[in-house]
């Protein structure tokens, strides 16, 4: 039932969602059959969520099911299938969105066999016949390939011209077999086992066309599966176009969406690698270039150091350095050793001024008493006391004499030892007086007159 509305009297967008809602209700369950694109089975959760899309239309609608209703169908419904559901419309009104809640799941025509191919898969890819690890790579350049086809096939000659034009050189082995019907599984495992028993033969690729799920039964079948994962030769699979999934892609080296494809995948394009091959011969070019002329720069730069035009020039300044550093050397030593001459010179004069030698030299003498103490006043002396007086050049015993006025006079009786004493004898004159005055130095040298 039409709404009236207008400019002046719009509907709110809450009651706009409403209606939607009411219109939808109305419609009630449905069976819907589409192909699901997308699959979302969180762990632990109790919905499921899935995206259905008719293919011809290019429209897909958000479909939610409780998990128990899809676990009823998991093993053979997967991205990918066609399917038919049992559902009811709703209507989220907080955000405008039109979804599907499932009741019932059913696959769509083949169930039953894509039920089995499934279960099939899941067997063979836990022997590990699906492993990454086991995936070998292709040959750069192969030099024979063996081509499993059907007779005068499009698929054969998309592989044969597509590959001849990329790399003219190639060579084929080509199988024609039977890619559908009974015997298309016996034939194709048959060629495949022949091709890898040739050692020239470096890739196998095994091509058809596109076609129907029944048609492509043959490449899921277990015999062809387990044939290609025992070949030595890295296989290339070719079958149908690119939502064709057959399990002999999983088993295969290398999967290619279509032959013209495989054609690609497996010979080089001639012309690319010619220029790849010019790439690099003109980078390895630039790259040599570059290294020479930063090598003679370097050189150049290094010829241009004064340590390399003159190499002599360092030796002859160090060398006039080290003349002066050792005409230098020498003038200090020799002001030294003039200063410590001198030096030397006006010590020796002062030791030599001040000694009691020079005292003794200049007509003083030392009077000793017997024992070696120095007679330094007359009262340390008696009358007729011996004595030894030291003169500068020996000495010579004196006896103390007592004139008229009381005083000590030393009477020259001294007669000099033989060798030993001095020179000659000496004799005091009676006018001779002993020095009075005593000096404290260590000489304590007593005048006398002679």
């Amino acid at each position: 039932m039409a709404v009236n509305t207008s400019p002046d009297s719009p509907l709110p967008v809450g009651e706009v969602s409403r209606l939607i809602g009411g219109w939808i209700e109305r419609l009630g369950a449905v069976w819907v059959e589409g192909q699901i694109t997308q699959l979302s089975r969180r762990p632990g959760a109790g919905v499921v969520f899935l995206t259905l899309r008719d293919p011809s239309y290019d429209i897909s609608v958000s479909v939610t099911c409780y998990r128990q209703v899809f676990d009823a169908v998991a093993d053979v419904v997967s991205e990918g299938a066609r399917v038919v559901v049992l559902a009811k419309p709703e209507w989220y009104a907080p955000r405008g969105q039109l979804s599907l809640r499932a009741a019932e799941i059913k696959p769509v025509g083949v169930g039953e066999l894509l039920a089995r191919l499934e279960r099939l898969k899941k067997t063979l890819a836990g022997e590990g016949l699906f492993a990454a690890e086991r995936k070998r790579p292709l040959p750069f350049l192969p030099q024979l390939i063996g081509l499993v086809c059907g007779r005068a096939s499009a698929a054969e000659r998309d592989v044969l011209e597509n590959a001849r034009h990329r790399w003219p050189a190639v060579r084929f082995e080509v199988r024609n077999v039977a890619v559908q019907g009974v015997h298309a599984v016996p034939q194709v495992v048959g060629a495949v086992q022949e091709l890898d028993a040739m050692e020239e033969v470096d890739v196998i690729v095994v091509a058809r066309g596109g076609g129907s799920v029944e048609d492509l039964l043959p490449f899921s079948d277990e015999q062809l599966v387990r044939a290609v994962a025992a070949c030595r030769t890295p296989v290339v699979s070719a079958i149908g176009h690119e939502p064709d999934t057959p399990l002999l892609d999983y088993v295969a080296d290398l999967r290619a969406s279509t032959p013209t494809d495989a054609a690609k995948k497996v010979v080089p394009d001639v012309g690319e690698e010619f220029e790849r091959v010019r790439l690099l011969r003109d980078r390895a070019r630039r790259c040599v270039e570059a290294f020479l002329e930063r090598e003679e720069r370097g050189l150049a730069h290094a010829l241009a150091r004064p340590s390399i035009e003159d190499p002599h020039r360092m030796i002859d300044e160090r060398a006039e350095q080290v003349a002066a550093l050792a005409d230098r050397a020498r003038r200090c030593l020799g002001h030294r050793l003039d200063r410590a001459e001198s030096e030397l010179t006006h010590t020796h004069a002062r030791v030599v001024a001040l000694s009691p030698a020079a005292t003794l030299r200049r007509g003083y003498a030392v009077l000793q008493r017997v024992d070696g103490h120095v007679v330094r006043a007359p009262r340390e002396v008696a009358a007729g006391e011996p004595l030894r007086a030291r003169v500068a050049e020996g000495e010579f015993p004196v006896r103390v004499a007592t004139d008229a006025h009381g005083d000590a006079r030393a009477h020259g009786e001294a007669q000099a030892d033989a060798g030993a004493r001095g020179h000659g004898a000496a004799r005091t004159d009676a006018g001779a007086h002993a020095g009075a005055d005593a000096r404290n130095d260590a000489g304590a040298q007593v005048g006398t007159d002679a």
